[in-house]
């Protein structure tokens, strides 16, 4: 075989072995869920005084009271993967299913301290620490992993409707008159990033959700 040859044939084997590795890279490129902002999101569920918040959008910080009656803030989730919901124990309709969904969220990641779970009352006037230790003692709620809070209303509300965009807006301003409810979970990653909205009451979300938050995983290990 002359030069020209063995150069030809050098050179149709580097463009193969080019080809595989590219191929393997983007084969083995490990899924990675989307950052949501809130041009991201059904306007509806977003406050008009951050609507056109198009990047580096985070959860803002907050002071609340857990079941237990501690002080919770975004300090207790710092290198945290979490899971938020929005309840009351007296609902008698979607909350019930939600909070036997996030049980199963409780389970799946039980021996994982990177991974935890936060749910607010938007029934703070009702919902007391005692009343939330009680509810969290009858769906089994591990303090050290799902946190159950209640604190000032508009506070409350306004986590709801300008930072986690769980629930449509409809220009309430957290007073007396105001209520929100919905079914939606938020997955939030260690950087306060919202990474997933799920529907609280839906075994195939759920399932979705366990999986992502392994996702999310790989991305912060």
């Amino acid at each position: 075989m002359n030069k020209s040859g063995i150069l030809v044939i050098g050179l149709v084997v580097l463009i193969a072995f080019v080809g595989i590795y590219v191929g393997y890279k983007m084969i083995d490129k490990p899924e990675r869920l989307k950052i949501f902002n809130p041009t991201d999101i059904n306007p509806k569920l977003v406050s008009p005084d951050v609507k056109d918040i198009y990047a580096h959008h985070k959860i803002r910080g907050f002071k609340l009271v857990s079941q237990l009656g501690d002080t919770i803030t975004q300090k207790q989730f710092d290198g945290k993967i979490y899971v938020t919901d929005f309840f009351f124990t007296t609902c008698p309709s979607i909350c019930p299913k939600m909070s036997t969904q996030m049980v199963r969220v409780q389970e799946a990641f039980k021996d994982d301290d990177k991974v935890m779970i936060l749910s607010h009352t938007v029934f703070p006037e009702i919902d007391s620490v005692p009343v939330l230790a009680a509810y969290a003692e009858e769906y089994g709620v591990e303090a050290n992993k799902w946190l159950l809070v209640t604190g000032d209303k508009k506070e409350i509300y306004d986590l709801a409707r300008k930072s986690y965009f769980a629930i449509i807006d409809e220009g309430g301003n957290g007073d007396e008159h105001d209520f929100i409810h919905t079914e939606n979970f938020v997955l939030i990653d260690p950087n306060k990033r919202i990474r997933g909205f799920y529907d609280g009451t839906s075994l195939e979300d759920v399932n979705r959700l366990i999986k992502e938050i392994k996702i999310l995983k790989q991305e912060f290990p």
